[in-house]
């Protein structure tokens, strides 16, 4: 996206080259401006996901997402629209705000396209009662969640296995299956069992033998399942039975089952999680929050894979601030 600025200079996570958290840098960059059609957004915090460290590893990865450097990081955020280009009437300044900047989200000032292009580019009203922390977690899970689900529709007839239940994908797909009235079993190491009972899923370890644990749990069958992190759990939903149109992966390709796309999520989707956020219904739990100073070890402890719910970079706050702040909690 081509943005205008102007003088004044703002804060924004740059990547000077592709790699792993030690190339990301805080740095003063030039203040971008709403151009027509656009919002420029004061972002407050922004979510991160495995994708935004995925995709910016190595040139051949960033490539594939349409990134070239010197690029920024980042896609999921949330804030209050301090200035509308010409020909928007969707927003004004001072809206608040929450949505997708593809690899720029970590920032202080952000340029999207008011109308919305998915969650690359995006910005949706944030309902009243969500806070601004926890809407910057919802639009690459929630949409990711949302569009797995929609692959085996789950329902009060079924039991279905969800691996990688306690990633920042997993808690929306537990939460949202039980919604539906399905019973939710959810691999994850011993250590994340009560945050997984927590949300409504029956823990069950990961590793060899995964299928006799299951069988053990649900004697009657599993009917469906999705797999968040590899091919294992699909591995151990064919050993127990369930046909492949009732099996989405996310983070994997297996030939015969469908695999699932944020970008794919129905129109409202991600809509109607904010709602359920909002509403009470819906909970999202954030490990930790950080300040946008501390964005390397933001990435690490994100990279790492072991962490329960979220991670929020922190936008607000003095510029010599450090250190992670917070710790594990379920809001909403």
């Amino acid at each position: 996206m081509q943005e205008q600025s102007d003088q004044r200079r703002c804060r924004a996570v740059r990547l000077g080259s592709f790699g792993g958290p030690d190339v990301l840098e805080v740095r003063e960059v030039p203040v971008p401006r709403a151009g027509p059609g656009q919002v420029r957004v004061r972002v407050t915090a922004a979510g991160l996901n495995p994708m935004d460290w995925i995709m910016t590893a190595d040139a051949d990865t960033a490539a594939r997402f349409g990134l070239s450097l010197p690029a920024g990081f980042g896609t999921d955020y949330a804030g209050v629209v301090d200035q509308v280009g010409d020909g928007v009437t969707r927003f004004a300044p001072g809206d608040r705000v929450f949505g997708g900047a593809l690899s720029r989200a970590v920032a202080e000032l952000v340029v999207v396209d008011a109308a919305g292009r998915g969650a690359a580019d995006e910005a949706r009203p944030t309902p009243e009662g969500l806070d601004d922390r926890t809407a910057a977690t919802l639009t690459i899970a929630g949409a990711t969640a949302s569009a797995a689900l929609a692959v085996i529709e789950p329902g009060p007839a079924d039991t279905l296995l969800v691996g990688g239940a306690a990633g920042g994908v997993g808690v929306f797909v537990v939460q949202l299956a039980r919604i539906a009235g399905a019973r939710v079993i959810g691999t994850g190491s011993a250590a994340s069992s009560d945050f997984l009972r927590d949300l409504g899923a029956e823990p069950v370890a990961y590793g060899d033998g995964l299928a006799d644990r299951v069988r053990a749990l649900a004697p009657s069958g599993v009917t469906a399942a999705i797999d968040l992190y590899g091919t294992e759990t699909v591995q151990a939903a064919r050993e127990l039975g369930v046909p492949d149109g009732r099996i989405c992966t996310v983070a994997a390709q297996v030939e015969g089952v469908s695999a699932a796309n944020g970008a794919n999520a129905a129109p409202g989707a991600l809509d109607e999680v904010a709602r359920l956020v909002a509403e009470g219904r819906l909970r999202v739990p954030i490990a930790a929050t950080f300040p946008v100073a501390q964005i390397r070890g933001a990435v690490e402890l994100q990279a790492g894979r072991h962490v329960h719910g979220k991670i929020v970079v922190d936008l607000e706050g003095p510029r010599d601030e450090a250190g992670a702040r917070g710790s594990t909690r379920m809001t909403g």
